[in-house]
């Protein structure tokens, strides 16, 4: 899918403020259990098709209303991803402004994840 050129040199402009990390790093990090909130922010449609196994749901539309009550802890470690890591990104700039310090971005989203062969899980929210 093309996205128009603002739209692309607004991500353009958060990637180089944020730091991202590649699914594989994301998925050891979930075997592992290692203590972090892996967030999808896509649209409730696009969760209730399919979703990361072990990621919960604040989608781009709502997470800065909502993230303070569902992670208070301004240093937690926090994973966002998106389709296609372009959302993602975005919503990520939003929660450093915020004051969260351990935000990243998942690089290539919820394609790549899919891509790579990992588990995927459908429906609502556990």
């Amino acid at each position: 899918m093309a996205h128009n050129s603002e739209f692309e040199r607004l991500v353009h402009r958060a990637k180089e403020t944020i730091q991202e990390t590649v699914v594989s790093e994301v998925k050891e990090k979930v075997d592992r259990r290692d203590i972090l909130y892996f967030i999808d922010v896509r649209e409730d449609h696009e969760w209730q098709k399919g979703h990361a196994e072990g990621a919960i749901h604040l989608g781009r539309g709502i997470i800065e209303r909502d993230i303070e009550d569902q992670i208070p802890d301004k240093d937690a470690v926090i994973v966002l991803y998106c389709g296609g890591g372009y959302r993602s990104a975005l919503a990520a700039i939003n929660l450093l402004e915020m004051g969260y310090t351990r935000v990243r971005s998942m690089a290539g989203g919820y394609k790549a994840w899919v891509n790579a062969g990992y588990p995927v899980m459908h429906g609502k929210n556990p």
